[in-house]
């Protein structure tokens, strides 16, 4: 894929169809039982936000309603009246693919068109200095991947996907069209620079960057309301409980991940060449033309869609558990696990999760005691006794967290392909023959390719290979497939210095020191293999990582899990922000520029390459040690006899 932007972006449209596997089909799920359930639709009862979460629920032409959702021998007797889809309603289905696949094939376009190329227009549009143009643009991405997490728990707990989604999607509209208007405008943006003349170049003032930020914070929000939940609700139109329904989803899948790739290759190709070589107003209103197309998509077909009911959210689950170990930390653990509070499963939980010898500290939350309960037989204080179900929830969430926190470093590096990367593009020969230059915005199409290209590879030959080794199902274990990433991360910024090396080289044997913005007589292919690298590095990682999450959360925290990812991402990004700021600040002195200058033939992006390998191998070194030491989420049949705890000491459960 295109660099780490256009991962953000839509990557995580290749996983999700786990949602369609059986969970006996992850790693540490042996035992899972097959039972028919299906979430409640339109089944809103939460007073906050009660305008939004009602209004939808009030017209009934946009959801159904949850008591209308058909049991299983009515579906026998009904028949299906759309592959896949709901037998008891016109709602959902193929029908409304149009409008959904429509809304995010535009949305990509629109989206991926504008930030491939955003540190160009920062720094030759706003006269930014590239240290600064990169530091902002990793301050915005980092923001709009922790956007999510919001945007999950606003559909989770209050309003549902449909208007999450509609919501996001009008918001990245209003902040494209602020974008539009500063190079549509002129007196919206600084003059341009004049270079002969030898004048510095004017920065941009407090309006004009103030309407550039502000362009920035609407495409934030709206980026924390389509990312954790377009993937799901496509997949909510159809009857996950049929066999029709699952096949249905899955090609959903295909058709989605199909129109997403198509998406990026065009905004990498037409839409960064129309910036480069047209003009930045026809650059920037394309994009916003087509996010128009998205919203309007997407609003047409609301009639047709089928509206999954808000569950809640599950970190005031989180909470109950912590509060009531706390309260009864003074309590032993008791030997059997019929002294534990564990009743039957509800809600769209299709498994019941093990107990775990792991955080055995928690598990006092779940201890029984005559006062916990009312006459009736209810929790008299839901945080002062939970389930056993909670209390794994919350500890599988935190078994996570280490591994997660190892996957950061991945897209640090890959954050480095948005700026420094594309800036050394601009410094060197792009040309493809006589009348073609590449823009330097659109090499990211090699990370693209490369990841497009591996995926059919590794599904054909490095799996199969790898199970007749290892003996696994999957070959390797997700976590050996993130490691395995990782490393090819770190051979993506080792090559990545070794090119500058030579490029910085050739830059100063032809008299290129005080000519910037000079092409030297290098090849901008050179740049081909860390770009590659990093997408084979995706393909592992990335992939790796989305599935492992979406795998090893609870299957109520799905959307969360998809958050998660993105925030890995954000985090990424603020920690580039981070490192470009401390190497600009200590290095350099006694005469000499620092490594991030603002020519590069003076600096040494070299050395911040290597910085950052050395720190990528240092977090492999971690990452190996907490994979080591995790265990994959195991789940139990829901009518199993209780054991004695002393059985549960040991599970037999698969490492990394």
């Amino acid at each position: 894929m295109a660099s780490q932007n256009q991962l953000e972006m839509g990557l995580v449209a290749v996983v999700p169809k786990l949602q369609n596997q059986s969970p006996d089909m992850h790693e540490g799920n042996n035992n899972v039982e097959d039972e028919e359930d299906f979430t409640g639709r339109c089944k809103i009862g939460v007073p906050m936000l009660s305008i939004l979460t009602s209004f939808p629920c009030k017209l009934k032409s946009f959801c159904v309603a949850h008591d209308d959702i058909p049991t299983k021998d009515q579906k026998s007797k009904e028949g299906e009246k759309d592959e896949g889809s709901f037998d008891h309603s016109s709602k959902g289905g193929w029908k409304t693919m149009p409008f959904i696949i429509g809304n995010e094939a535009c949305e990509k376009l629109a989206t991926i068109g504008l930030l491939a190329n955003m540190i160009v227009y920062l720094t030759k549009e706003f006269n930014m200095p590239n240290v600064t143009a990169s530091y902002i643009l990793n301050l915005w991405t980092g923001t709009t991947n922790l956007s999510p997490l919001l945007g999950a728990f606003l559909s989770d707990s209050y309003i549902g996907r449909y208007w999450t989604i509609a919501l996001g999607c009008i918001a990245s509209l209003i902040g494209m069209a602020l974008l539009s208007l500063t190079a549509i405008f002129p007196q919206f943006r600084p003059p341009p620079c004049n270079t002969n003349t030898g004048t510095p170049c004017r920065l941009a003032s407090g309006g004009q960057n103030a309407l550039l930020y502000s362009s920035f914070i609407m495409m934030t929000i709206g980026a924390g309301g389509i990312r954790p939940c377009s993937v799901a609700f496509g997949a909510d139109q159809f009857d996950y409980t049929s066999e029709k329904g699952k096949r249905s989803i899955q090609s959903f899948f295909n058709w989605y991940y199909f129109s997403f790739t198509i998406a990026m290759m065009v905004a990498l190709t037409i839409i960064v060449y129309i910036q480069d070589d047209v003009s930045w107003s026809w650059g920037l209103c394309i994009p916003t033309s087509l996010m128009f197309l998205s919203v309007t998509s997407f609003l047409v077909g609301a009639n047709l869609y089928n509206c999954v009911t808000p569950e809640g959210s599950s970190f005031t689950s989180f909470a109950q558990v912590l509060v009531a170990a706390r309260r009864k930390c003074h309590l032993s653990l008791p030997s059997q696990t019929s002294d534990y509070y564990d009743p039957p499963q509800q809600g769209v939980l299709k498994s019941r999760m093990d107990l775990t010898d792991q955080f055995m500290f928690l598990n006092k939350a779940s201890i029984k005691s005559q006062e916990d309960f009312k006459e009736d037989g209810s929790v008299a204080n839901p945080w002062r006794l939970c389930s056993l179900q909670q209390v794994e929830e919350l500890k599988s969430v935190i078994r996570i967290v280490p591994i997660w926190s190892g996957t950061i470093s991945l897209f640090v590096c890959m954050a480095q392909l948005n700026t420094f990367s594309v800036l050394q593009a601009e410094t060197m020969d792009r040309h493809l023959g006589k009348h073609f230059q590449i823009p330097a915005g659109s090499f990211g199409i090699f990370t693209m390719l490369a990841l497009t290209l591996f995926l059919p590879f590794y599904d054909k030959f490095i799996v199969p290979f790898s199970r007749r080794v290892t003996k696994e199902g999957k070959g390797i274990t997700l976590l050996q497939r993130v490691g395995v990433g990782l490393a090819l991360a770190i051979l993506s910024m080792a090559f990545a210095a070794a090119v500058e090396t030579k490029r910085r080289t050739v830059a100063l044997s032809h008299d290129f020191m005080e000519k910037p913005k000079g092409a030297i007589h290098m090849s901008a292919l050179w740049l081909i293999p860390q770009y590659s690298l990093a997408g084979v590095a995706e393909a592992f990682s990335a992939i790796g990582e989305i599935e492992f999450l979406y795998s090893q959360f609870p299957e109520n925290m799905r959307s969360v899990a998809g958050a998660l990812f993105f925030l890995s991402l954000g985090l990424g990004n603020y920690l580039s922000s981070l490192v470009v700021s401390i190497v600009h600040k200590t290095t350099g002195g006694r005469g000499h520029e620092n490594w991030l200058a603002q020519n590069l033939n003076k600096g040494k992006l070299d050395n911040f390459y290597w910085l950052l390998a050395g720190y990528s191998a240092v977090n492999l070194m971690y990452f190996v040690i907490c994979a080591r030491w995790y265990r994959y989420k195991a789940t139990v049949h829901r009518q199993t006899a209780k054991t004695s705890l002393s059985e549960q000491d040991n599970p037999t459960l698969p490492h990394a």
